[in-house]
């Protein structure tokens, strides 16, 4: 199946982004639409205008690394929204597996189960090593243009340390 035909059969709206090609700052952020852990529909369209996104990938819930990083999200999560951000994280786990991951580590932003890894392919997600489901976090602003990719597969924390920089700039 083609790229193109994946993103046709998906609940996303714009063609998969060639691992050739990876996003970079300055372009604009492919749209997509998903249901989240507690069952909401959400569209990265429903925060242009409102409010900037940080959109991270991580490869699996309950693992060392992503639970330091989702609850590094989770302990700075109000200063996300105090700089006009929301936070929403995405892997290939199930809505029961992020329901339960979310409740467990008291995570108060939503989580986006992306099973056929269409997301990860329309943000050009790379792997590591080939294998492993790769670690990236957005920051998208609130006219939906990338201000920040930031790709470190062990290094969790900065990830949110980094998202916060690149929002702070955007204040100034």
């Amino acid at each position: 199946m083609t790229p193109a035909a994946l993103v046709q059969e998906s609940a996303c709206n714009l063609s998969v982004n060639s691992m050739a090609n990876p996003l970079k700052v300055g372009d604009t952020a492919p749209g997509f639409t998903a249901t989240t852990h507690d069952g909401k529909t959400i569209s990265l369209a429903d925060y242009r205008g409102q409010s900037a996104v940080i959109l991270f990938f991580y490869p699996k819930d309950g693992t060392a690394v992503c639970t330091k990083e989702a609850c590094a999200f989770r302990d700075s999560y109000e200063h996300f929204l105090e700089l006009g951000a929301v936070v929403l994280g995405v892997s290939s786990d199930s809505n029961a597996s992020h329901d339960q991951f979310a409740k467990q580590y008291r995570l108060p932003f939503p989580l986006i189960s992306d099973r056929d890894g269409t997301l990860r392919k329309l943000f050009a997600v790379p792997r590591t090593l080939g294998i492993f489901p790769g670690r990236v976090t957005y920051v998208i602003d609130k006219h939906g243009i990338i201000q920040l990719v930031f790709n470190a597969q062990l290094v969790s924390e900065g990830h949110v340390q980094n998202a916060m920089r690149a929002l702070r700039q955007q204040v100034r």
